[in-house]
């Protein structure tokens, strides 16, 4: 019986040095930073839908533009005539522009090349247009709010 006990109390003993060590052990796990994707309301310019973009890593941020079709074509309907646009990307914070012109053939495009380091409450400011004869460009914007 006194073997038994015995027993019993190096098993506790064991198990309580072996959790203090585990306890007391560093810590090496990095906890990656959150990466997330905004984009601000979406707008119609040339006949296409336009939204401008932030992907947000930490205090790094990269400003992009997407153009799309504004709605799925009609079934059997011959595919969409391509389109000579004229892009511009602007931010205020990241601060740049970027100016150029695009082929739209149907396919999502993307325009990037704005990208930074946005201090803490300072917020992302973007805006995006795009222009195509005869229309004029209504751009779509992104305000984010950054935090601290």
């Amino acid at each position: 019986m006194a073997r038994i006990f015995m027993a019993r109390i190096f098993i506790a003993a064991a198990s309580a040095a072996g959790l203090a060590l585990l306890g007391a052990a560093p810590a090496t796990a990095v906890e990656a930073p959150s990466s997330q994707t905004v984009c601000g309301a979406s707008g119609l310019q040339a006949g296409l839908l336009t939204r401008v973009c932030a992907e947000v890593n930490g205090d790094q941020v990269q400003v992009f533009g997407r153009i799309s079709l504004a709605g799925p074509p009609t079934p059997g309907s011959p595919a969409p005539r391509p389109q000579e646009l004229r892009v511009v990307l602007t931010g205020d914070s990241p601060a740049g522009t970027v100016s150029r012109d695009v082929r739209f053939t149907g396919s999502t495009v993307e325009v990037r090349g704005i990208g930074g380091t946005v201090a803490c409450g300072t917020g992302v400011r973007a805006a995006f247009s795009v222009q195509s004869f005869p229309w004029p460009s209504r751009p779509a914007t992104l305000d984010l709010p950054t935090a601290c």
